[in-house]
């Protein structure tokens, strides 16, 4: 066939199950990214349990720097063809959403559309900048907090997974950063995320995390 005979939706099932198992025995999930169907077909030709749709490469892609210019049509247009080639669930970097909470919850069901199995949503301003440069700046908890209300409440598959990205981390150093870090990726999970992702981490023998995942909902890039 020319597509994956597998669902969106049993798609969606086989990856909450996947981080659910995850959490529990520490064997992290790969998820090489794609920018294209050929390259997600490579990925589950060499084993790999899913398939991530970076916003840095669909920039990269478009000639564009990852500083907040692609489009949620853009974005859904990439992914769409990605997902449908694939047995494996595909992950969508959604960046901040696009816009406002409502722009979020219009992004979250262009994806379902699309046949992901979930998106990241970030809680950096607007215009967001890749998470691994210099000069980034967040949100409040309220405004991300009303961001991944907004995706959770959009969702028309309750398998859709959200992932509640936050970028504190990379706004405050030392110590008091990775507390930051931790207090919002649970606040966020309270506010509806199926998983959080704080994130840059740093390697320095003050901060770095643990080799395992977290005891989910919260699951650290």
């Amino acid at each position: 066939m020319l597509y994956s005979q597998v669902t969106a939706s049993d798609k969606r099932r086989t990856f909450r199950a996947a981080l659910d198992a995850a959490a529990t025995t520490g064997d992290p999930l790969r998820l090489p990214g794609a920018f294209n169907p050929l390259s997600a077909r490579l990925i589950e030709d060499k084993g790999f349990e899913g398939v991530y749709v970076s916003g840095a490469v669909l920039s990269a892609d478009l000639g564009l720097p990852d500083i907040g210019l692609t489009t949620l049509t853009e974005v859904a247009g990439r992914a769409q063809p990605i997902a449908r080639v694939t047995d494996l669930p595909a992950l969508v970097d959604a960046d901040t959403g696009f816009g406002e909470p409502m722009n979020v919850a219009r992004t979250v069901q262009a994806l379902e559309d699309a046949g992901v199995a979930g998106c990241h949503v970030e809680d950096q301003v607007n215009p967001k900048r890749c998470g691994h440069l210099d000069g980034k700046e967040v949100v409040g908890l309220e405004e991300a907090a009303k961001r991944v209300r907004a995706a959770a409440d959009a969702r028309r598959d309750p398998g859709f997974l959200v992932m509640a990205r936050t970028d504190v981390r990379g706004t405050v150093p030392g110590p008091e950063g990775l507390r930051l870090a931790v207090e919002r990726a649970k606040a966020l999970v309270d506010a509806g995320a199926t998983r959080s992702s704080p994130r840059p981490w740093r390697t320095s023998p003050s901060s770095r995390p643990s080799r395992r995942p977290w005891t989910c909902p919260c699951s650290p890039t």
